[in-house]
């Protein structure tokens, strides 16, 4: 293998096929192994750490770590009304992504409730026939060539079907 000398970010490259790890600068990979390890970890064992019940009506939103302003915080998105569940569990949960983790990783946990409401929006027959708005009617109007014009009617019809 050959080796590079006097690159920007490193002192020594390798030649050939190496890891996606190895090929990002070193300023990158320090902030991927202090925050976005352990926010992805959380996100993939999510189900693990908090159980099923309570996997239903929570998800964690986002993770922001210890600095010295402030401790290491947890912020989960919960249903609204499963609040209580949750706030009874705060320490469960916090003792079980520590001993995933092997350390203290989590110090704080904050929840933010939201509603699941599904909106529905109306389907008229006449919104079926013609799937685009004016402002795209428009434009598709305005091009000049026949094929690309049906085209791109067709699409749109595609899109709506989906």
């Amino acid at each position: 293998m050959q080796y590079k000398k006097y690159t920007k970010q490193r002192n020594k490259t390798i030649q050939g096929l190496r890891s996606f790890k190895d090929t990002l600068p070193k300023n990158i990979k320090k902030v991927i192994n202090n925050r976005g390890y352990i926010y992805s970890e959380t996100l993939n064992n999510w189900k693990y750490i908090v159980g099923e019940n309570l996997f239903k009506v929570c998800y964690p939103k986002s993770f922001k770590n210890s600095n010295r302003f402030g401790v290491s915080t947890l912020l989960i998105m919960v249903k609204r009304g499963h609040e209580v569940d949750l706030e009874y569990s705060k320490k469960e949960i916090m003792n079980r992504m520590n001993i995933f983790f092997g350390n203290s990783v989590v110090e704080k946990i904050k929840f933010t409730s939201f509603s699941e409401e599904k909106k529905s929006i109306p389907i008229d027959n006449d919104s079926k026939v013609n799937v685009t708005n004016n402002k795209y009617k428009d434009k598709i109007k305005s091009v000049k060539n026949e094929k690309i014009k049906k085209s791109l009617i067709e699409l749109t019809k595609v899109f709506k079907e989906k």
